[in-house]
């Protein structure tokens, strides 16, 4: 049998287009956003609504970002929503006059904007907000003060919302108090975003590497290469030339759900299907695979709620 390239498990509500077959060379040419054709797409969309009569909008009114793909195989215009990275998606053929695309959009934003709205509220990188890492609530902390460790892990004691409030035997009022850990990263609060995203790419490597040579050596395989990406259409990959791809994202996942996912992909080495041969290895050296699997398809898509500020690099 020929040997493609093999995925692991995509996010539940991922689209299948993303993910059924190969990307051809022609189709990775045009799956970029163009902001050129963005704009001239949103003044198309502004003038459509002002020929019907209906309030003027514009895209940054719908909150999410919008990807033109012209592919050379497309007969029409089609549309979709990707909950992953939160963007509407137009796809349109080659040929397609961008007016009629902004007709296209207008007829379906209230379509798009019901998507939208179903989708669970973004979490960027800030001070405040909670996280998790390695499937524990972490409370993430930017402190302007220097440090030799730019991003460090300690426990932190806080109050818990949603705690019940009494009285002690001494009438004093208390709060119920639970320890979570706490992510504080130092330095400039500006650019706080991109330093906890580069440490998080370091621990998926880190706990990735660990996993991926425990089970190549469980199997008897070797990689030739781990990748971590920030990748949203799959977990993890498996190329024809032995290099595991990953998400960085895993880390965020309880330690058996990145765990399995390593070990799905070093079967891969062997088996670029999903077979019975296949699942075969994974078994053996991943037992209780299922629960990992099953995590994935339940919370594996809100992972992807959480992500550096928009914009930053």
């Amino acid at each position: 049998m020929r040997k493609t390239r093999a995925s692991a498990l995509s996010p539940a509500s991922s689209p299948p287009p993303m993910n059924s077959a190969p990307r051809t060379k022609a189709a990775s040419a045009v799956a970029t956003v163009q902001k050129p054709v963005k704009a001239m797409l949103n003044t198309a969309l502004c003038t459509t609504l002002n020929a019907t009569g209906k309030q003027n909008s514009t895209l940054a009114d719908i909150g999410a970002n919008l990807e033109v793909r012209r592919h050379p195989g497309a007969r029409r215009l089609t549309l979709r929503v990707s909950r992953t990275r939160r963007a509407v998606i137009v796809t349109i053929p080659v040929q397609c006059d961008l007016d009629e695309a902004g007709s296209f959009l207008n007829r379906h934003i209230d379509w798009v904007r019901e998507r939208l709205d179903s989708l669970p509220c973004s979490v960027p990188f800030e001070h405040g907000v909670m996280m998790p890492l390695r499937g524990v609530p972490h409370r993430l902390a930017f402190a302007p003060t220097a440090s030799t460790r730019l991003v460090t892990c300690s426990p932190v004691s806080i109050c818990v919302p949603g705690s019940d409030v009494g009285a002690d035997d001494t009438g004093t009022s208390s709060a119920a108090q639970s320890t979570w850990p706490e992510i504080r990263v130092s330095g400039d609060s500006s650019s706080a975003s991109r330093r906890l995203r580069d440490w998080l790419f370091i621990q998926a490597r880190r706990d990735l590497e660990a996993s991926v040579a425990h089970h190549a050596g469980k199997m008897g395989l070797q990689a030739s290469r781990i990748a971590v990406r920030d990748q949203t259409s799959r977990w993890g990959s498996c190329s024809t030339t032995g290099v595991l791809s990953f998400s960085w994202r895993l880390v965020l996942a309880p330690n058996h759900v990145l765990d399995y996912v390593a070990a799905h992909e070093v079967a891969h080495l062997a088996e670029m299907n999903h077979g019975p041969r296949f699942w075969a290895l994974v078994h053996q050296t991943s037992p209780n695979f299922a629960q990992a699997k099953a995590w994935l398809q339940v919370y594996g898509p809100d992972l992807h709620r959480y992500g550096p500020i928009h914009g930053v690099k």
